[in-house]
């Protein structure tokens, strides 16, 4: 049977006017700031007026490690939201933007698949309304203000061999992880190493994915550190006297994007930093707002749960106050099979002893998500090879680690196939079994923080990190850091920092490259093992195939 591919269904999709869209959730036209006829900003003035209102259920959707094979968290966190909608409750939908590097890269373009999709897709995976580039300029100008005040005289008497503040692009491109600036000459300023990072690994969008106004995001952008003096004593962005500037380039992007699903529910996409090298959530306000509009609010987090949902828990949670009802982890029979040796060429042929090998990733993902005190639900999102030998021998896994799985039809059925997933969730949910607790308090030492996460979530028998790096986490404490949780920056393909060793091993340690404090953001950043702050692209990237058809419409994104 030949199925529609995820653009073909997107562009059949009949969307309704964005102001229709807001009203499901009591937002007027006058507090909507359209982009086109199926987009629009939400107005700071009208988040400020429902601030009174209670909350909603939150519910996480995180996922096992990443495969080839695929998983489909978006899939099915809007495949959830629209089954909730369907069974009639009130339920909106939190996911991030898109970055252009990934898009272009290795991945393509996404909001969902099948009939489990977010539209207007192909805007959402391009331009969008702006914000990445606005986070691009921003940091930008942060990054041309310190070269900037080095060049007429250095008052601040900056260390040019200690400027940390790097630049970014959103794009995947290797050749800029390590460069020389300022080369020709005096007119130029003073040459120094420095180097790219992707923008959605900047601390700017971690910023504003953790803003709750605009009062508080000037104060954060205020608080980077962008370089030390000799003395070792920090300079921040508020010394360069580029925080006002920064936040007026970031007034609109600061508000949260509206759009629909393919079902016409609301759906809020909103900041976009990489869970792999950054925290991995959509922002603050987009997830608090929804939590005052609507009765639940589905939202994810990126990549599998050793790295989005431990951020979401320890960072985005433990930062704005949130506490999820229930955590819905998806797995799929093909990366069971994938995890228990198949190759993807044979992922077809029904193999349920390789099912029950696999499984094993999925069940430390289910006891991690456990120790943070919520009950935790299995989504297997359906494909249409798996056979129910395999689907039943994933359940019954499942029912063994004292959890429950659900088969969802989301991206072949969209509601009607996740209304199952939907109704369980919604009972655990209203039943206030969560008691949500983050995984390490707040005076935990640093470096006894990254052993925690890596112990408790990896299960690596230790950490290893040089003297220097050791010192550089007590004077941070000694400075007043020592309450930051810490971001994990680490391959999402496997719990270790070897991208090949799938399922669930044990035996292992976890190396700690480099460490970084993002003081604005609020936590410090802990680069593991090879992971790169700037991805580079494949070897046949995505780019080659994205083109315009003759109808002007874009092809090769999905």
């Amino acid at each position: 049977m030949a199925f529609k591919t995820d653009i073909q269904i997107a562009r059949e999709a009949t969307k309704k006017p964005i102001q229709e869209i807001g009203q499901k959730l009591g937002i007027s036209s006058d507090d909507l700031l359209p982009y086109g006829h199926d987009k629009a900003k939400v107005s700071q003035s009208f988040i400020n007026s429902v601030q009174d209102k209670p909350n909603g259920k939150l519910i996480l959707v995180t996922a096992i490690n990443p495969t080839p094979a695929g998983e489909g968290k978006t899939t099915t966190t809007v495949g959830l939201g629209d089954g909730l909608n369907r069974i009639g409750k009130n339920a909106a939908v939190c996911i991030r933007e898109a970055s252009l590097g990934p898009n272009f890269g290795m991945k393509g373009g996404a909001a969902g698949g099948g009939y489990a999709q977010i539209v207007p897709m192909e805007e959402m995976n391009l331009h969008f309304t702006g914000d990445f580039h606005a986070i691009t300029s921003a940091h930008s100008l942060l990054s041309a203000m310190v070269d900037n005040h080095i060049y007429w005289g250095n008052e601040l008497e900056i260390d040019t061999r200690r400027v940390v503040w790097r630049r970014v692009v959103d794009m995947n491109d290797r050749a800029l992880r390590q460069i020389t600036a300022s080369l020709g000459g005096v007119s130029n300023g003073f040459p120094r190493e420095t180097g790219f990072d992707i923008t959605v690994a900047s601390e700017v969008m971690a910023i504003l994915c953790l803003a709750n106004n605009l009062t508080d995001l000037q104060t954060r952008l205020g608080n980077m550190i962008v370089a030390y003096r000799r003395d070792r004593t920090p300079v921040y962005a508020r010394d360069i006297k580029a925080d006002g500037a920064m936040t007026v380039l970031l007034k609109d992007a600061m508000q949260p994007n509206l759009v629909q699903t393919l079902e016409n529910n609301p759906a809020f996409v909103h900041g976009g930093p990489f869970a792999n090298i950054a925290h991995g959530c959509n922002s603050v306000i987009a997830t608090t707002t929804a939590l005052k509009l609507a009765d639940y609010v589905v939202t994810e987090a990126g990549f599998g749960a050793d790295l989005g949902a431990e951020k979401f828990m320890n960072i985005k949670c433990r930062k704005a106050g949130l506490a999820p009802s229930c955590v819905v982890v998806v797995a799929t029979v093909r990366a069971m099979k994938m995890n228990g040796g198949v190759a993807k060429a044979d992922l077809g042929n029904e193999n349920v002893d390789a099912v029950n090998n696999g499984c094993a990733n999925l069940g430390r993902h289910i006891e991690n998500m456990k120790s943070f005190g919520v009950p935790v639900v299995v989504a297997i999102n359906h494909f249409v090879t798996d056979t129910d030998a395999e689907v039943q021998a994933v359940k019954d896994y499942v029912k063994s680690q004292g959890s429950e799985a659900i088969l969802s039809r989301h991206w072949e059925l969209g509601s009607e196939g996740s209304a199952d997933l939907a109704t369980r969730v919604a009972e655990i949910a209203d039943g206030d079994s969560a008691n949500f607790a983050p995984l390490y308090p707040d005076e935990m030492p640093l470096f006894q923080k990254i052993e925690t996460v890596a112990k408790r979530i990896y299960r690596a028998d230790e950490v290893l990190a040089d003297q220097k790096i050791r010192n550089q986490l007590k004077d941070w404490e000694d400075q007043g850091y020592g309450n930051l949780p810490v971001c994990m920056a680490k391959t999402q393909y496997s719990f270790t920092t070897d991208p090949d060793r799938r399922g669930a091993p044990t035996g292992f340690s976890v190396p700690v490259r480099e460490v970084r404090l993002s003081a604005g953001a609020g936590f410090i950043v802990v680069i593991c093992g090879e992971i790169m702050t700037m991805p580079g692209l494949p070897r046949v990237p995505s780019a080659e195939n994205i083109k315009l058809n003759a109808e002007g419409e874009v092809e090769g994104l999905f």
